[in-house]
């Protein structure tokens, strides 16, 4: 979950959605990782023309994707940006 200040277009907060924790925000920025959802369902979904929005910090993703019965594939970025 995001907050942000309206007026000055910046953030203020983040708190993963799964156990509430808090990350760190500082000056706008968050300085920490974090999996950010904005998922628009379609057609033929249950969920058509929502959008979903959703923040999980490190810890939970892990948990989350742990979960999964066929592992996650992975490449590397190699621009960070």
């Amino acid at each position: 979950m995001r907050r942000y200040d309206e007026q000055k277009q910046e953030l203020l907060e983040v708190v993963c959605n799964q156990c509430g924790r808090a990350l760190n925000v500082v000056d706008g920025c968050l300085k920490e990782g974090c999996f950010h959802v904005d998922y628009p369902f379609g057609y033929f979904s249950r969920k058509d023309g929502m959008i979903h929005h959703f923040d999980l910090c490190e810890d939970c993703y892990d948990r989350m994707i742990g979960a999964f019965r066929l592992p996650i594939s992975e490449t590397e970025n190699h621009e960070l940006l």
